[in-house]
């Protein structure tokens, strides 16, 4: 289900609910949530750094696992005349959460249709647009190796040539879990890192740690190949255009 934003009927949201609403949604939904606290302003800063190097250009945006909006700040007053965002979010409660975000945010796009909320998972999001620059905050290692490289794919063929993506993974969590989980769970864990890794060797153009969120963070950046090298299997169909 799609749903645009309107500007009627403002409802204001705090930043102070924004970890209540988290940590309710964790207990009750972890493994589509992930984590344990709402993302840092660093490491939201971080995610949204390929806008900072496009300022002033007008950019398509999509943002995918937003969560309570942590991200979301960020990346809004970075939309300069003529961009998109497009906030792609699967839980209901954090749908919401987010439509009220984008309904008080002073930002000028936010007071247009060029930033809409989409409730649906990224795998089933219906658009005809390309994106210059993809922020993930999916929580990868709740899911199936086989979910990841799905939602992967489904990041290149979203993206525009040269297009980047942005997504992070927690620090040291890795271990931890293979100690403390069920042989199955780690086999799987050991699986969606081959993934991750198999993707990061093809396209990743850069990382950097943000200490300063809990908890620590990785923050990986990778760019869509141009038409020259991308591989038949992920071949950007002809007439995409921006």
């Amino acid at each position: 289900m799609n749903e645009s934003i309107s500007t009627d009927d403002r409802i204001p949201v705090r930043r102070n609910t924004d970890g209540r609403t988290f940590l309710i949604e964790a207990f009750t939904n972890f493994r589509t949530t992930g984590a344990i606290a709402p993302s840092s302003r660093r490491l939201a800063a971080r995610l949204a750094a390929p806008l900072h190097d496009q300022a002033g250009q007008p950019l398509a945006v999509l943002e995918v696992g937003a969560g309570t909006g942590s991200v979301t700040r960020a990346l809004i007053p970075l939309l300069c005349a003529g961009s998109r965002l497009d906030i792609v979010e699967v839980n209901p409660r954090f749908a919401a959460h987010l439509r009220r975000l984008v309904h008080t945010h002073p930002h000028p796009a936010a007071a247009t249709n060029r930033v809409c909320v989409h409730q649906t998972l990224v795998e089933q999001f219906e658009t005809g647009h390309r994106y210059d620059s993809i922020v993930s905050g999916l929580p990868f290692t709740n899911f199936t190796a086989d979910q990841v490289r799905k939602i992967m794919d489904r990041y290149l063929e979203l993206l525009h040539p040269g297009g980047t993506l942005t997504y992070f993974s927690y620090l040291a969590t890795g271990h931890a879990r293979r100690l403390l989980a069920s042989r199955a769970e780690a086999v799987r864990h050991r699986a969606v890192e081959a993934v991750l890794a198999d993707y990061r060797r093809r396209y990743a153009t850069g990382s950097s740690t943000v200490w300063g969120n809990v908890p620590p963070a990785r923050v990986w950046q990778l760019q869509a190949p141009l038409p020259s090298d991308v591989p038949n299997s992920v071949r950007i169909e002809p007439g995409a255009h921006r």
